[in-house]
């Protein structure tokens, strides 16, 4: 029961590290009368993606479900063919889990990846994944093994190929990227030809598809590093918001902490002012490993106090104190590394056809925190936006993929919102992300792309500097232009 309150405590605060573009519709504040709604549905002939904000033509969706060998580079070769001879957009997702179309062709052929291949080759601790593997099935390969993947994202939903294509991150430390871990990836370019690319073969290639949005190619499996699954113990330190960066990167820098990540009060009253750091070192005893767990009633139980905090600034304090108090009485217990990063979104969803939950995150130097927390505070508060959560996470620096967003070793701040579906609030948002990534590049940071299409074209040429080196190198690859998406219909084809 110690463990399974553990478990509860961190969903109840938003999951172990924040999650990934959940999209789930939850429990509302009354929409006022006279403001238009936005449909957050999507019919036939469309396709959406987490905000259920991004409904877009298609021409078709068609699922590949094939093992990553000639049968599926045979149907990629003929999809992409097809929508060259056609003159349409080419693209391939997982759980579609961005929120502003990036892994949706407008009017083309869109293609779901739906196989759980995974090859495990202990003695290198590598394993070679299908492009469309979810971590989940990851995690179920490798944990009876004893191992663990390296990094992932926070939530096992997503794809392999996906968590590398927007060069996604989680909260082992002191690691980079995910792809960071990949050693190689085959892929099948515009061309129709196939190809290896590692950090020594075909290096361009792989530094662009890093992080590439799927622009570069289209993925057929990846090779990925390992680590071995370890009981480890959670420690909790209550702080200035102020001095979390020193706390943090001494956190980080102490080789005995293998994962971490941090919290932020969203108490208006005290917003961004207390922080909390938690982080997890190995136990002593490493003997009779449990399987990796899922969530039980519990957890299901603490997201609605997560989700209660929606409007209620008392349900918000008792959060923080449950974090901050409650957490660190009852919740200390060991837990195995697996079963840490196992957990699906849908634990903290709720449908509610009134909201969205929309998420940020920007990444900034470690001393350039506190101007980050001035910056939030002086935004947030101001806008009409219901704000849940946040998380920070270290990002090692990034000296691989053309659109880094971490050149530096970062703070990564996720945050969480609850939208309104109205065109008030969808205004309010827009303006808001404008006003947040201006102060966010005014002080050297980067915003993730993969979130809503809010940014102008000239914030994303600011936090991500080598966007035309990028653009240039796509059209190269891709003449003809068949890999395409909203990212590249509104943003770097206009480079």
């Amino acid at each position: 029961m110690r463990n399974l309150t553990r478990r509860s405590l961190l969903l109840a605060t938003g999951g172990a590290a924040g999650w990934y573009g959940s999209g789930l519709l939850h429990a509302d504040l009354p929409v006022p009368d006279g403001t238009a709604r936005l449909a957050a549905t999507t019919s036939p002939g469309m396709l959406n993606d987490a905000s259920g904000l991004s409904a877009t033509p298609i021409n078709r969706h068609i699922t590949l479900n094939q093992p990553p060998d000639d049968s599926l580079i045979a149907a990629l070769r003929a999809e992409m063919a097809s929508a060259r001879a056609e003159g349409r957009a080419f693209n391939i997702g997982a759980a579609r889990h961005s929120m502003g179309g990036q892994a949706i062709p407008r009017d083309g052929i869109a293609v779901t990846f739906d196989n759980g291949l995974i090859e495990a080759d202990t003695a290198a601790l590598t394993y070679r994944a299908h492009a469309g593997a979810r971590w989940s099935q990851v995690i179920a390969a490798l944990d009876p093994l004893g191992c663990s993947p390296k990094v992932m994202q926070s939530n096992n939903d997503f794809g392999t190929a996906a968590t590398f294509s927007v060069n996604a991150h989680g909260w082992p430390v002191p690691f980079g990227p995910m792809g960071s871990t990949v050693r190689s990836v085959r892929m099948v370019l515009p061309s129709g030809d196939l190809v290896i690319a590692s950090r020594t073969e075909n290096a361009e290639i792989f530094n662009l598809a890093m992080g590439g949005y799927g622009l570069i190619g289209a993925i057929v499996d990846l090779e990925i590093e390992m680590v071995a699954n370890t009981r480890l113990i959670p420690t909790f330190e209550v702080l200035p918001a102020d001095g979390f960066a020193t706390a943090f990167r001494k956190a980080v820098d102490d080789p005995a902490v293998t994962m971490a990540y941090g919290r932020l009060n969203v108490e208006r009253a005290s917003f961004f002012r207390q922080a909390l750091l938690i982080t997890y070192r190995e136990d002593a005893d490493q003997t009779d490993l449990p399987a990796a767990a899922g969530s039980g009633w519990m957890a299901h139980l603490a997201s609605r106090v997560y989700r209660a905090q929606l409007g209620n600034e008392a349900l918000k304090s008792f959060r923080w104190w449950n974090e901050t108090v409650a957490g660190p009485r009852l919740g200390g217990g060991p837990a195995t590394r697996n079963s840490l990063i196992n957990e699906p979104v849908v634990t903290l969803g709720d449908r509610n056809p009134n909201r969205t939950d929309i998420l940020h995150e920007y990444f900034v130097d470690f001393d350039r925190f506190v101007d980050f927390l001035t910056a939030c505070r002086a935004v947030i508060p101001d806008s009409y936006q219901e704000f849940l959560n946040v998380t920070l996470r270290f990002v090692a620096p990034d000296p691989d993929s053309v659109l880094a967003f971490a050149p530096t070793p970062r703070i990564a701040a996720v945050m969480s919102f609850s939208q309104e579906l109205t065109a008030r609030a969808e205004d309010d948002m827009a303006r808001m992300t404008r006003r947040l990534i201006d102060r966010v590049t005014e002080i050297g940071g980067a915003y993730y792309l993969p979130y809503r299409p809010h940014a102008r074209l000239d914030q994303l040429t600011a936090a991500y500097p080598r966007a035309a080196e990028f653009a240039q190198a796509k059209r190269l690859l891709d003449p003809r232009l068949t890999l395409r998406n909203n990212l590249w219909d509104s943003y770097l084809g206009m480079i």
